[in-house]
């Protein structure tokens, strides 16, 4: 399928100074190689796209050169997929592909391991090399994901834009009777008629007292006139995620839920007015929780209040690094993104969460999406 979106695609030679950056950091530390599965990091630095299977199939990084281990009947699959151009290297099925990276490596050299490894493949290389000549890679792989270029911002932006707009459509056409699997129906109908990579990579659709559930509950809903609504959903471009949620209700005139409405948008803007350069991931959420305390919400985690992380990192994950969550005190960077979800959640009654993102730049932080306006009005005006 060829290229149909506005913005382009991740280019060859992005990907290719990608594995410049990664070089350095194994001859920075000595190390032999980077073995990578098939994860999103092995799309990040190479473009090709697998899934896991009890056959291996990942690229060495060594710091001169970069292989594929890839069973040999499925060669011919990945010729046809996109990927760096590097060299092939088969095994056949009653061979060992932990022995075939092995013998690439050097004597005594450590390996790297890519995170997101399955654990029966890790377990192999162990009984070829030994714990003691494996490590985990996954903090360099994190490190150098988590700082997204000016290509990967404009995907993400195009994929939240996108996601944006079905937003507004559903709010347009939600009314009471409605119910939330047919909802959730035409969200990904939607992605997939804008240009979504899949459709929708989830949609989370509820009314009621469903919404105190962050992730969701079981079963169908019926909207009625006086519920509460959650959605969230987002999409893939180029495998770049977007994720957007918002809370609102059709009608003005439910007091108690306009005050909170509009103490979770404050919660919200305190993170985005914490994220300066160099401050800690934490200090963000500490931000958000500050603001309900204030309000004798929590304190911490205690309900009602705030139940999980203040937000997440979004790229070819829709949650990676870096995490605002308490206790991280990584320093905010130029191209970092993450989302802004502070979520203030009434068991029983109600929850609200409005999440936008955000992506740092040389002078500060930016908002992805504009947050919402009011509590029966979820859009700024375009």
């Amino acid at each position: 399928m060829s290229w149909q979106h506005p913005v382009p695609p991740i280019a060859d030679e992005e990907r290719q100074a990608r594995l410049v950056r990664l070089r350095a950091a194994l001859e920075a530390r000595g190390l032999a190689g980077m073995l990578l599965g098939p994860s999103e990091s092995l799309r990040y630095f190479t473009g090709l796209v697998w899934h896991a299977s009890e056959r291996f199939l990942g690229t060495l990084v060594t710091p001169t050169g970069l292989f594929y281990i890839v069973p040999g009947f499925e060669r011919s699959r990945v010729e046809t997929l996109p990927h760096l151009a590097a060299d092939i290297l088969e095994w056949k099925e009653e061979e060992s592909s932990a022995a075939l990276v092995a013998g690439m490596l050097e004597a005594g050299g450590v390996l790297a391991v890519d995170d997101a490894m399955p654990l029966y493949f890790y377990h192999a290389l162990a009984a070829r090399l030994g714990t003691e000549r494996l490590m985990d890679g996954g903090p360099i792989l994190n490190t150098l994901r988590r700082i997204k270029s000016p290509a990967e911002i404009a995907l993400i932006q195009y994929a939240m834009d996108l996601t944006l707009g079905l937003h507004r459509q559903v709010h347009a056409m939600l009314e009471p009777g409605v119910r939330a699997s047919e909802v959730v129906k035409f969200i990904d109908r939607r992605h997939r008629e804008l240009g979504a990579d899949d459709g929708s990579t989830f949609a989370i659709v509820s009314f009621g007292a469903a919404t105190s559930l962050p992730h969701g509950a079981d079963g169908d809903q019926v909207l009625t006139e006086d519920d509460v609504i959650l959605v969230d959903t987002g999409c893939r471009i180029d495998g770049y995620h977007s994720d957007l949620t918002r809370t609102y209700k059709l009608a003005p005139g439910d007091t108690a839920f306009e005050d909170a409405w509009a103490i979770e948008r404050e919660a919200q803007q305190a993170v985005f007015d914490a994220a300066k350069l160099g401050a800690s991931c934490s200090s963000l959420d500490d931000a958000a929780r500050a603001v309900l305390a204030r309000y004798g919400l929590g304190p911490d985690y205690a309900l009602p209040g705030l139940p999980h992380r203040a937000g997440h990192g979004l790229g070819l994950q829709i949650h990676e690094e870096p995490y605002i969550v308490r206790g991280n005190a990584t320093p905010l960077a130029a191209g970092m993104c993450f989302s802004n979800e502070p979520m203030l959640v009434f068991p029983g009654k109600f929850g609200i969460r409005l999440e936008d993102h955000i992506y740092m730049t040389e002078d500060g932080p930016r908002w992805f999406t504009e947050p919402a306006k009011g509590p029966t009005d979820p859009f700024q005006a375009v």
